[in-house]
């Protein structure tokens, strides 16, 4: 199993790295270690699950955790996350306030790959470089501007002066960062999302730093682009949301 991954999901579901790599299911409360990943984060961390490696990581509020310990303690994790276990997890969440909210795939790539770029003008952002795009919407998957998870390095597809595509990464940890792309509307099709992600990885790679990509479990075309550019799937999964009443007394939503 990857190293850094390991090392990752170790700070992110508080536990052990030999928990990581073994076979067993592990459920622990969590406790904000440092190097966790911090992708919009929240206050809170009531529940998150993780399938990796075959198996169930689970960390969260010491009042659930019990449960899925009890609930979930000798389930496989190939099948866990179907409907009907997703049901169950999400009534027994909605009993104290939330339910669930993020669900994603995960990929990684551990090996540097080429790129044809002999149609574009490709162009590198890093640091402060990047703000021009603040408040940019073609490139809101690129570069999110999250205060605890900044956008460090990107790169662009230019033909004729303007932009045809764009991958940014943003440092979710002090060794994982995750990658994001926009294509313009025009370009699709032509393979310029692959070009670029394949790029930045492999840029963040001759870094020593582990790449991921993370989409929707719907959103197909992502994760044509993922596997497209050198990643493999790594793990799944999802983030509870805490259930708030606004003013108007309409529910609102908050991811935790």
């Amino acid at each position: 199993m990857n190293n850094l991954l390991c090392r990752q999901l170790a700070l992110d579901y508080c536990c052990r790295e030999e928990e990581v790599r073994d076979k067993e299911n592990h459920f622990t409360e969590f406790s904000f270690p440092e190097g966790r990943r911090r992708f919009r984060e929240e206050k809170d961390c009531f529940l998150k699950m993780a399938i990796v490696n075959g198996k169930l990581l689970a960390s969260g509020n010491a009042s659930i955790i019990g449960w899925c310990e009890k609930e979930f303690g000798k389930t496989t994790g190939e099948w866990f996350f179907e409907p009907e276990t997703l049901r169950i997890i999400d009534r027994r969440l909605q009993e104290s306030g939330y339910m669930i909210g993020m669900l994603h795939p995960f990929y990684i790539s551990e090996t540097i790959s080429a790129a044809d770029t002999k149609d574009y003008e490709i162009r590198w952002y890093e640091g402060e470089d990047i703000e021009q795009f603040r408040g940019d919407r073609r490139f809101k998957e690129a570069y999110s501007f999250c205060e605890e998870a900044p956008d460090v390095l990107g790169v662009g597809a230019v033909r004729n002066g303007n932009i045809l595509g764009m991958a940014g990464a943003s440092a979710d940890s002090p060794i994982m960062w995750q990658i994001g792309i926009n294509v313009m509307p025009e370009a699709e099709g032509l393979g310029i999302a692959k070009m670029l992600v394949r790029l930045l990885k492999n840029e963040i790679l001759s870094r020593g730093i582990q790449p991921f990509y993370g989409t929707a479990i719907s959103h197909l075309a992502s994760q044509s682009v993922a596997l497209g550019s050198g990643f493999h799937p790594a793990w799944i999964e999802f983030a509870a949301k805490r259930i708030t009443t606004g003013a108007s007394g309409e529910t609102e939503i908050l991811i935790t």
